[in-house]
């Protein structure tokens, strides 16, 4: 197994649209196409992102891990992750490596509480401007809570707006995020 940086094309669009449905599930309605579409135009685009993934020997991912860059370019904020399989390993030793080698930020949730991302290696915690525990690996550069920057992010009402208003647009991206899907889950 190893981590690799997905590079653009279609397998990192198979690869975020299955990381997009893992996350927000099959019923969320419009929730993880509106994710797919606005990290894929807004915030690639813009190189504010970069999707990771542990892959097995024959390069099929295990795990996906989104990054977003922070508003000073110094940091990343693990916006999303999954383990593809039964096991929550996959995803651990994915957080672990990212942890080991970026300037990572994390927000424990419901799926990734505090115990879980100690073990990933996510060993300092502070309070953000929200009073919300932040964990931070050792190469981040923030010392102090005032000093954490927001993470970029796009407007997803925006992006609904454009799929109302552009039918072409939204059948494209519809398009797009479903053979993804199907890409990779057929092995692709």
């Amino acid at each position: 197994m190893k981590v690799v940086s997905l590079e653009p094309g279609e397998r990192r669009d198979a690869c975020l649209a299955r990381l997009c449905a893992a996350v927000h599930g099959t019923t969320a309605g419009l929730t993880p196409l509106v994710a797919f579409s606005g990290t894929r135009h807004l915030l690639f685009a813009n190189e504010a992102a970069r999707l990771w993934a542990l892959v097995d020997n024959d390069e099929a991912p295990l795990s996906l891990a989104l990054l977003v860059l922070d508003e000073a370019g110094d940091g990343m904020t693990l916006a999303l992750s999954a383990s593809l399989v039964e096991s929550r390993e996959p995803r651990r030793r994915l957080i672990r490596e990212l942890a080991l080698n970026a300037p990572l930020r994390v927000e424990p949730t419901d799926d990734l509480d505090e115990a879980f991302l100690r073990e990933c290696g996510i060993s300092r915690w502070v309070e953000d401007a929200c009073g919300q525990r932040v964990g931070l690996s050792g190469r981040h550069p923030a010392t102090l809570p005032g000093e954490l920057k927001p993470t970029l992010s796009f407007d997803e009402q925006e992006v609904l707006r454009r799929f109302k208003h552009d039918a072409r647009f939204f059948e494209a991206e519809k398009r797009a995020f479903v053979e993804g899907l199907a890409s990779l889950t057929s092995g692709a």
